[in-house]
């Protein structure tokens, strides 16, 4: 199997952790016969300060035909979050059709979790990316007067709340069979009521899954309270952004959490990235936890139908984090970005016959 990848490492610890994620997808490209291209691009804040922008005019013709996209992090204080998520995250986002935001949220033996009685929590959290509270529909009016206001408009459409929530269902039947929905149609009187609907439509074509739903705030407190309790939860564009950062920090750590900006059909590139930023207070310092990348780069292979080698980059993590060595300071430890890259790098390269453990 060959595959080309295009590499954006962004900014920030972002130049720090896609490197190690690129060391153990390598790794576990020589144990599987995988050939891999790496497209690297300068693309983020550095360009936008000598070019005035965070890509070229022509990037996504550039990499429409690539199968893959792997990112470190985008941000930069030089340049405005709105700048820097608006004209390069946002276009390949939405140009590239990736509708869906997979956000896996796990306990890891050897990872400590805030509470006292996590449980096994495996949850994954599908987050519409398309649509919804991140629309471009809005504006302000009679600025610098007492008669200013904004507007920022929500989109949901049919055709967008249907498609994320086949996703969600679909993924459940391969899981524990249950779908929650985050919602607050109690206090948002259109968009969250439609949402609902279309949620009980899409469970009619599921009848083996089972179905709950909770607002958005006793679901975050339920998050928090009992973790274990959810397999797959589906959410609007926001809702999902919010609940997909707690959940990690349950597990003890937002470093080790994963995404994958999805286009299901296949007709576009997905774009795989770990769920925090770029964390400019400790960029360059050689002290991020690149597991989030890492384990994005499992999800990457998985996409592209290299399962085995996804499977050996998790049991890889698994064993890294059960020996309690090679910690990064978020998870207690001493160990630098690259001692951790490396000794998980070395655990794929080291799989025993025993294989490695499957992830849930």
């Amino acid at each position: 199997m060959a595959f080309k990848i295009a590499v954006i490492e962004g900014d920030g610890i972002g130049k720090e952790v896609a490197p190690e994620g690129i060391r153990v997808v390598e790794a576990a490209a020589r144990l599987f016969d995988l050939d891999i291209a790496w497209d690297r691009l300068d693309w983020g804040c550095d360009r936008h300060a000598r070019f005035g922008r965070m890509m070229p005019e022509n990037g996504l013709e550039r990499i429409a035909g690539h199968d893959a996209i792997f990112l470190g992090a985008i941000g930069w204080p030089t340049v405005s979050d709105v700048e820097s998520l608006w004209t390069l995250l946002m276009p390949i986002r939405r140009e590239f059709q990736q509708y869906v935001n997979l956000r896996p949220v796990r306990l890891f033996e050897g990872a400590p979790s805030p509470l006292a009685n996590p449980g096994r929590i495996d949850m994954c959290i599908v987050r519409e990316n398309n649509e919804g509270e991140y629309s471009e529909i809005g504006g302000r009016m009679f600025p610098d007067t007492d008669q200013e206001m904004v507007v920022q408009e929500t989109i949901l459409t049919r055709r967008g709340c249907d498609r994320v929530m086949r996703f969600a269902f679909e993924l459940a039947r391969k899981r524990r069979r249950k779908v929650t929905s985050a919602t607050k149609s109690n206090g948002i009187v259109y968009t969250m009521p439609y949402w609902d609907e279309r949620f009980r439509a899409m469970s009619s074509e599921f009848p083996d899954v089972a179905t709950d739903q909770y607002h958005i705030d006793i679901m975050a407190a339920h998050l928090v309270g009992r973790p274990a309790s959810f397999d797959v939860v589906v959410a609007s564009n926001l809702f999902g952004d919010i609940l997909s950062d707690l959940g990690p920090a349950v597990t003890g750590t937002i470093g080790i959490a994963p995404s994958a900006n999805l286009n299901p059909e296949r007709r576009f590139p997905s774009m795989f990235e770990p769920v925090h930023g770029s964390a400019p207070d400790i960029a360059g310092r050689n002290i991020a936890n690149p597991i989030g990348a890492i384990w994005s780069g499992a999800l990457m292979l998985d996409h592209l139908g290299a399962t085995e080698a996804a499977e050996a980059i998790i049991g890889a993590i698994e064993r890294v984090l059960a020996s309690g060595e090679n910690l990064t300071r978020d998870m207690g430890g001493t160990a630098s970005t690259t001692s951790l890259g490396m000794a998980i790098a070395d655990a794929v390269s080291a799989r025993t016959e025993r294989g490695v453990a499957a992830h849930g």
